[in-house]
């Protein structure tokens, strides 16, 4: 049984497995660049965080029904669960859809129908984030909240993705101060690609309560402290960071140093399917490169509970870190 986890930063349509696009693809009559799996699987060595995202919105054109979105979360929820993980909070990206002519509720509506039997059929449970896509504009943004608003009561927080570089945290200010009225968590990715400075300014302007990634605060010291000091939790994707390149290799990872400055870090998956690793995955792979401790592992586990938006379920909360603390290597 594999050590008891949250995930806190896993994009949905980052879970879309070669297997399942070309079962989508001839449902829905879309064809595919690739002559099948293998050579798709292929097209999954990236340079950089671009042409991850090239690759990432042309396999999104086979999502086009609720059942679509349905067997997506299925398939992930099924694979987290067997890796461990007890409750996962999770991202989507409605403008992409909403582009391709997909309305905002064929996306909640189809994955909702999985995640609100995940506890039932899975023993996970859920929250969902809605993200912006930060190379978007602020207005695109706003109509995109807008559009949310009918399925509020499933939709947890707000978050903001995509290409990082050129479009900082303050380009947002307005759809964030937006959804803090309506009483919606905030969440941001903030210094993977980007400087230390967006990080600040994610927390400053956006008023963000966890930054997903954060890898880069560590070459600020002061950011660093405030981070510490505020208990700011960082949603760290150890193997995304190592396919994207942001670092070399997995033994240059900072994650060591990060823990040892009393960050608060957690380890996820961010798109696994093609980021080669699940969250289990992703926790198997420090441990065994980073050559974390048992009670490293465990302050992580722990750090994920701690870190999810769970403030409307505390006894859960209490429960989940129990298991933690129960479980025996």
């Amino acid at each position: 049984m594999p050590l008891p986890k949250a995930e806190l930063h896993l994009h949905i349509e980052g879970t879309l497995e070669p297997e399942l696009a070309f079962e989508l693809a001839a449902r829905n009559g879309v064809e595919l660049p690739y002559a099948d799996e293998d050579e798709l699987r292929k097209a999954y060595d990236f340079e950089d965080l671009q042409s991850f995202l090239n690759l990432y919105y042309e396999l999104m054109a086979v999502l086009r029904t609720e059942q679509d979105f349905e067997d997506l979360a299925n398939a992930y929820l099924a694979r987290a669960a067997a890796q461990g993980v007890r409750h996962a909070e999770i991202f989507f990206d409605p403008q992409a859809h909403l582009a391709r002519g997909v309305g905002m509720g064929t996306v909640v509506e189809g994955l909702w129908r999985a995640l609100g039997h995940s506890e039932a059929n899975h023993s996970v449970s859920t929250r969902l984030i809605l993200c912006f896509l930060r190379d978007e504009s602020a207005e695109s943004a706003l109509a995109t909240l807008e559009a949310a608003k009918p399925y509020l009561d499933r939709i947890t927080g707000i978050g903001l993705d995509s290409a990082e570089v050129g479009h900082p945290p303050v380009k947002f200010r307005e759809v964030y101060e937006a959804a803090a009225a309506l009483g919606l968590r905030r969440v941001a990715h903030a210094g993977e690609e980007g400087p230390p400075e967006y990080i600040t300014e994610a927390l400053d302007v956006l008023g963000v309560e966890r930054v997903d990634h954060g890898l880069r605060c560590m070459e600020d010291p002061a950011l660093v402290a405030r981070l510490v000091r505020d208990r700011i939790p960082l949603t760290l994707c150890p193997l995304s960071n190592v396919r994207l390149r942001t670092v070399g290799t997995l033994a240059d990872h900072p994650l060591p140093a990060m823990l040892d400055a009393g960050l608060l870090c957690t380890v996820n998956s961010d798109d696994p399917a093609y980021f080669g690793g699940y969250a289990g995955d992703n926790f198997d792979a420090v441990h065994t490169t980073l050559e974390l401790s048992q009670d490293r592992l465990r302050e992580l586990a722990r750090n994920s509970f701690l870190a999810s938006f769970l403030e409307d379920d505390e006894n859960r909360r209490a429960r989940y870190l129990s298991e933690v603390e129960a479980y025996e290597f």
